[in-house]
């Protein structure tokens, strides 16, 4: 498993465009996509599309199969501090550094933006 860069400049593109939602840890069960938004959204923009959305990449499985990406970190149109938070957690559960270390600058990313929100709405 290493880490998809080009998932990794597009949540960061996304994050700077103010593209998230900005919600809590246990909400990524309810957020995630469902296998029929993936199957929806795979069939509309195709597999690399697909992919983007995903920050980790198994080089073992073959391109073409959704297998191939994990660590989801959003909806197909918004970054969710949820999905990053349990990607976070989840690849240093099993080891994979890399990916653990882009959620964590990531979510770093996240906290800068509800800071800046929480300053302009004082």
């Amino acid at each position: 498993m290493k880490l998809n860069e080009s998932a990794y400049e597009h949540a960061r593109a996304l994050i700077a465009d103010r593209k998230v939602v900005l919600d809590g840890r246990e909400e990524w069960s309810e957020h995630q996509p469902s296998a029929g938004d993936e199957n929806r959204f795979i069939a509309e923009h195709g597999i690399r599309a697909y992919a983007r959305w995903h920050l980790g990449i198994d080089e073992e499985q073959r391109e073409e199969n959704r297998g191939r990406y994990s660590f989801p970190f959003g909806d197909f149109e918004a970054v969710h501090r949820c999905g990053l938070l349990a990607a976070e957690s989840r690849a240093g559960e099993y080891k994979h550094f890399d990916i653990e270390r882009a959620a964590s600058h990531l979510l770093g990313m996240l906290d800068e933006l509800m800071t800046l929100e929480r300053s302009a709405g004082a």
